[in-house]
């Protein structure tokens, strides 16, 4: 039974339990994967990284949660985190990470050398993201190019190659992580403006809302460009429209900054990521 419940400890440290942080990191993953597949992946590379994702999002949850096991237990939300409530250790928790970067690591190596150069670079930016709280206010794009460092990897993977056009890919979807992290943000404010957390809704305070919107049009408008410079069509373009429906949604969750508003923006911003990969696909299949 200690064994069973170690395990269970283990997967709240990784937020098995919490699947939103994996699928907002798998959408993107997904719309490189398909671009630069021209719609037919194949298997290998969807499993290396479909599990990739699913192993470094988790990766980042333990380093997160390591980083900031002094500071959780002062935050409302983070106050029952192992680390936090001591049911973890932190030499437990960096043997975890350790295990868990190798095991994605091992999955990098089936792939080619230009996807395993830039695994390095994810690599580094997941290790850093969690300290940059506490130097800047803008953690939220440290974060954004973490998430985004599976969109070069996948074009690297799947054509041996990096276009240009899948940096702007990557830069789009930069943009959409510090719009809907500042989202999640705005739920901590109090807390973190208490214990001296930096962030971008701490930075933006009053004007939260309007560089949210402004991040959201950013990403949006990459997202075109990124349909033209790869000439996808009509499903894809319709898919935009949708997401910018749901942006506008998100707004109006956000509009009162209610703590539990806020936090169902941020989640529903998987629906965001869905709709454009069920765009891309049926684009890319007809």
């Amino acid at each position: 039974m200690q064994i069973l419940e170690r395990i269970q400890i283990y997967k709240r440290l990784m937020r098995a339990d919490r699947p939103i942080g994996t699928m907002l990191l798998l959408w993107p993953t997904l719309w490189a994967v398909w671009i630069a597949s021209a719609g037919q992946p194949s298997v290998k590379i969807l499993l290396i990284f479909v599990c990739g994702v699913f192993l470094m999002r988790s990766a980042g949850c333990v380093i997160n949660d390591y980083a900031d096991r002094k500071i959780d237990p002062l935050v409302k939300r983070t106050e029952a985190r192992p680390l936090a409530t001591g049911a973890v250790s932190s030499r437990e928790a960096l043997g975890l990470f350790i295990a868990l970067c190798l095991s994605a690591f091992a999955l990098v190596l089936m792939t080619n050398g230009l996807t395993i150069m830039l695994s390095f670079i994810a690599l580094l930016l997941a290790a850093i993201y969690p300290f940059m709280k506490r130097y800047t206010h803008w953690p939220q794009v440290f974060l954004g190019a973490a998430f985004s460092m599976a969109i070069p990897m996948a074009f690297a993977a799947a054509r041996s190659e990096l276009p240009t056009a899948a940096w702007l890919l990557f830069l789009a979807n930069i943009f959409w992580v510090v719009a809907y992290d500042t989202m999640y943000a705005m739920v901590d404010r109090d807390d973190d403006l208490k214990i001296g957390v930096k962030s971008t809704a701490v930075l933006f305070g009053r004007y939260d809302r309007q560089f949210i919107g402004l991040f959201q049009a950013l990403f949006l408008l990459c997202m075109v460009a990124v349909g033209s410079l790869f000439e996808l069509g009509v499903f894809y373009y319709g898919s935009l429209g949708m997401a910018l429906l749901i942006a506008m949604y998100h707004q109006r969750l956000i509009y009162q900054r209610q703590r539990s508003s806020c936090f169902k923006a941020f989640l529903h911003n998987n629906w965001l990521g869905g709709i454009i990969f069920i765009g891309l696909l049926l684009d890319l299949s007809f």
